[in-house]
């Protein structure tokens, strides 16, 4: 009897001990880090937390640490440190430089992205059908054929400014995809380095006098100083053009982009892969299959853009 009771003792000690264990490993830790405010990284997030929450990781058993860096590499920096000893599940990250610097920082974390332009030319995956690392996610590629194609059945455009940032990685990578273009759509591609919001005011309106076209890349400074570069395009009758769905909504006048909110979604199911117990390295990097052709009205009607026919049938939403 005696050896019955212990025996019924260390079996309820062992169940109880393998309940614990697993309601351990059910609770999930799930680090972020993103660069900015921008809008496009704070629709991702909050498409990635809305499926995230779908897929059944939810608080209290899920936590969330969310980081923004505000812009600060100072800053972004100590957020890696921080987010390295947290002992984390999963690591999500919004935006080209971040990501850069977390795939650099940590190799015994899965990491799943969004809102990176080409993470292959950035060096932050092999490849895109396996990173061949502890990585994967979301591009927000557009190939620039598309957008040259676009920009020209709206004008006939001869050169075009490309307003970038040297040294961010995103934007530099979006200048040369359009510098490999300029034979065949005919449309000379200018490199407008811009290293701080201030430089808008003072070097535009003499890039304006010259071209026919602006292109805002996914650049820290074009997005702070968006206003004020579609307000100088506007009164010289310059097109501006982008990929970048927040920019739209900043001023620009004609967008061909995937949306932010939508690669949010689509990292969230990839990060749920992950945490089933797949390998980022088996998960491959996928852009959105859809592009939207945008217009902007309020930048039309500004600028006195005469808008063609066959190009407003291509218009898959306007903002008034």
């Amino acid at each position: 009897m005696g050896n019955i009771n212990k025996l019924s003792i260390m079996l309820a000690v062992f169940l109880i001990t393998l309940f614990l264990f697993s309601a351990a490993k059910a609770e999930q830790r799930i680090g972020i880090l993103t660069f900015s405010d921008q809008a496009r990284y704070s629709e991702a997030l909050k498409g990635f937390l809305e499926q995230m929450r779908a897929d059944g990781w939810q608080e209290p058993k899920t936590t969330y640490r969310i980081l923004n860096s505000q812009g600060s590499k100072a800053s972004m920096a100590e957020q890696v440190r921080q987010l390295s000893l947290a002992k984390l599940d999963l690591i999500f990250t919004l935006g080209t430089v971040p990501t850069i610097a977390i795939a650099k920082a940590i190799k015994d974390t899965p990491i799943v992205f969004a809102v990176v332009y080409d993470p292959v030319k950035a060096g932050i995956a092999a490849g895109w059908a396996s990173s061949g690392s502890n990585v994967t996610g979301v591009t927000s590629l557009i190939p620039m054929s598309r957008l040259m194609a676009g920009l020209k059945e709206f004008r006939h455009v001869k050169r075009m400014a490309v307003l970038y940032k040297f040294g961010e990685k995103n934007s530099e990578i979006q200048l040369q995809d359009l510098q490999l273009l300029q034979s065949q759509y005919k449309i000379e591609v200018i490199p407008v380095s811009l290293s701080k919001p201030e430089d808008v005011p003072q070097l535009l309106p003499e890039v304006v006098r010259s071209v026919d076209a602006l292109y805002l890349t996914g650049s820290s400074v074009v997005g702070e100083a968006a206003p004020t570069i579609v307000d100088i395009a506007n009164k010289a009758r310059v097109v501006t053009i982008t990929h970048l769905d927040d920019l739209m909504d900043k001023g620009a006048l004609l967008g061909i982009c995937g949306n932010s909110y939508l690669q949010g979604r689509l990292a969230g199911k990839k990060a749920t892969q992950v945490l089933r117990g797949r390998k980022p390295a088996a998960i491959p990097i996928e852009s959105l299959k859809n592009v939207n052709y945008i217009l902007n009205s309020k930048t039309a009607k500004a600028g006195k853009f005469h808008i063609p026919p066959a190009f407003m049938r291509q218009v898959d939403k306007v903002i008034e």
